[in-house]
Order: structure tokens, then sequence, then C-alpha cells
């Protein structure tokens, strides 16, 4: 298990943009799971939805790439360098996420080729799918 101090020291993502709390699993290069508790403290609640609280799909997805990311640049070889969405395919939204819910984001490195790669990403809420995608990736500099 990694905490936020170990997190920070592989991926670059710093607060409010940080979207892990800590990572559960993690096979460097293979696969990750990671945790993501959802408060009412959230800054993008102010605005989405007034009277109505939903985490943003986009952030969801964040999260995902940002436990894949935490499995990627885990790899020696990658350490130090910041990994890019490539692209997202086979959205599904399937429920929403509200405060006090508890992601848990599943990441499994299908292709990997070099700076380039593709994720079969799930976020789950009480065992439950909340969103499920492709994501595509580059690693940078």
């Amino acid at each position: 298990m990694l905490n936020i101090e170990e997190i920070q020291k592989i991926i670059p993502h710093r607060p409010p943009f940080l979207l892990l709390d800590r990572i559960d699993e993690l096979e460097a290069g293979v696969r990750a799971v990671g945790r993501k508790c959802v408060t009412m403290n959230e800054p993008f609640f102010q605005g989405h939805f007034p009277g109505k609280a939903v985490m943003p799909g986009v952030l969801i997805l964040e999260a995902l790439a940002q436990t894949g990311a935490a499995c990627m640049l885990s790899i020696e070889a990658n350490r130090g360098k910041i990994m890019y969405f490539g692209g997202i395919d086979k959205v599904k939204f399937k429920r929403q996420v509200v405060p006090g819910d508890v992601l848990t984001l599943q990441v499994e490195i299908t292709k990997n080729k070099g700076r380039f790669g593709v994720g079969s990403a799930i976020a789950y809420v009480d065992g439950k799918v909340a969103v499920e995608a492709t994501l595509t990736f580059a690693i940078g500099d």
C-alpha cells in the first residue's frame, strides 16, 4: 500500500488536482488499485451541482488516469516522468458518484510499447461499477 506522500513521489499531481488518497495494490507496469474518498469538501462540488453534489465524470476518469500513472511511473526507467492522456475510448458512466462514496480505482495495463500504452480502467463504488473506460497514454519527460 502507498500513502499520499509515497504517491506524490511517483506522480507529479498535487492538491487540489491530486485525486488519489492511496494505492492499495501495485504491480509496477502491470496493474494498480487506488482509492479516492469523496467528501463534500471537494472544490468541484461548489458548482457541480449546487443543491445536488455529483462528482464530474471527467474527474473520475482523471482519478483512473492518475492510478494508471502511478502504475507506469513506478517503473524505475519512468521515474520522474509525466504520463499524458493519448485517448479515452469506450467510456461508460453507470452510476453517479456523490459525497460519502469511496471510489476504488482499478487500472490494468493491456498494451505497453515503450512510451505508449493502453489501460483498462474501472471505477467502483461499493463493489458496483461507476465508470469504465479504455485509456491510452503517452509517457513524456
